[in-house]
């Protein structure tokens, strides 16, 4: 049984993941869909949604924008992720992703200044 969480906000894949209303989660099997539930979120700190998601046996997850720490985070969990799936109902996405038909644009947010890694160190050169 492989579980699949879609973080979701007015209906529709949340174009933000932080800025899910909640989770929908479906559980499936052969391409049949056994059993969807909804999740509410939990309160949003860093990391709380990828580390909740994976306490909750979530074997997939699609999404729209997420941070590169989500996916880590994500990644450091065994859990599959899509990343930059169309704003679409979280049915219309679990049938295209069991019909290998997942359209995914790969964004991920990029919030600048996010670190000392993103800027500078790598820009000077000693002769």
């Amino acid at each position: 049984m492989e579980r699949i969480a879609i973080p979701t906000a007015k209906g529709k894949l949340s174009p933000h993941f932080g800025g899910s209303e909640y989770f929908t989660i479906f559980e499936i099997m052969d391409k049949q869909v056994f059993g969807e539930s909804i999740l509410p979120v939990p309160e949003h700190i860093t990391g709380s949604y990828p580390h909740f998601l994976a306490d909750q046996k979530v074997d997939t997850v699609i999404v729209g924008g997420v941070g590169g720490k989500a996916i880590q985070i994500f990644n450091s969990r065994n859990i599959n992720v899509f990343v930059g799936a169309n704003v679409k109902q979280p049915n219309e996405l679990l049938e295209d992703y069991m019909l290998g038909k997942l359209v995914l644009t790969g964004n991920q947010c990029n919030h600048e200044g996010d670190g000392p890694e993103s800027h500078g160190a790598a820009d000077h050169h000693h002769h």
